[in-house]
């Protein structure tokens, strides 16, 4: 590879890399959004209509991508969109049933899946800057989020099940990004997605009815919708085609890290030590898959 493709293929990653970035801190603030969503929608039904809509606006925005869709675009974006489907279903009723906490910290122990994942799929073993920055990177979350016992209950146990399938998710983007165009694979997945949630909340659960602030109601699934879903799951699409699937892990854990400033900021919440120290560990474990070090080890020509 000459010099110059050498040079434009890190500017791509780097690109990713920062988009990536702008992902986690949309989905730190989507973890407020949607525990004020849940007091009025049910998990089915939130899923059903933030994702449905999503995938409806981004097919009509790329109509001329869309009615070019083949067999193989659906197979994959089905996969992807099933995995998709149970990270969020079971993490959106998990949340019902744990706090916030516990739920950022559990979902954040995808990022140490995703490298073994990977492994599987595709019998390429990661590097150890990688295995170095899950490991730092799960201490972090468990440092920002865990306060008090972590006694697992039914809430616990389908935030676990949610992380297995998010890490499956995020593997399975970057696999399946290399031989489909990632706008196609974004609408799929999130119609799927759509579609699954529709199913349950029919089968699952009795009609919403809507109170309280219509303003507030709509400013919330706007934001679920169009930013924390649309947007996001675009961005990730796209940046994982340039990036590997072990550093966008490590970089979307970033979710826990915004999630807390968030609610610092906005709710009032108390940031101590701990945390501080646990924020501090995720940007470590950051900088080692990210740099692999070069500046204090760099290679000799």
């Amino acid at each position: 590879m000459s010099t110059v493709a050498k040079g434009i293929n890190k500017r791509r990653g780097l690109y990713a890399d920062l988009s990536l970035l702008l992902v986690a801190i949309i989905w730190g603030g989507g973890f407020i959004v949607t525990k004020d969503i849940l007091d009025i929608l049910t998990p089915f039904y939130m899923n059903a209509l933030r994702f449905t809509v999503a995938s409806v606006t981004l097919a009509i925005i790329f109509w001329k991508k869309t009615i070019k869709i083949t067999k193989k675009d659906l197979k994959y974006g089905s996969i992807v969109g099933m995995f998709l489907w149970i990270a969020f279903i079971t993490q959106t009723i998990g949340l019902q049933y744990t706090t916030v906490s516990k739920s950022a910290f559990l979902t954040g122990t995808n990022v140490v899946i995703v490298p073994f994942l990977v492994w599987m799929v595709t019998k390429k073993c990661p590097d150890l800057y990688g295995m170095l920055g899950a490991f730092f990177s799960v201490i972090g979350i468990g440092l920002l989020t865990y306060q008090g016992g972590l006694n697992i209950e039914i809430g616990d146990a389908l935030t676990l099940v949610c992380a297995i399938f998010f890490a499956a998710h995020i593997t399975s983007v970057g696999h399946f990004a290399e031989n489909v165009d990632p706008i196609i694979l974004a609408i799929i997945q999130m119609g799927v997605t759509g579609i699954l949630s529709l199913m349950g909340a029919f089968i699952f659960e009795t009609t919403p009815q809507f109170t309280g602030n219509v303003v507030d109601l709509t400013s919330s699934l706007s934001y679920m919708t169009f930013v924390s879903t649309m947007g996001a799951f675009f961005i990730q699409n796209v940046a994982q085609k340039y990036t590997v699937s072990t550093h966008a892990a490590i970089i979307l854990s970033l979710e826990s890290v915004f999630g807390t400033l968030f609610g610092v900021m906005l709710m009032g919440d108390i940031l101590n030590g701990t945390m501080i120290i646990g924020c501090v560990l995720i940007f470590c474990a950051i900088i080692i898959a990210e740099t692999k070090l070069s500046f204090l080890f760099p290679k000799k020509e």
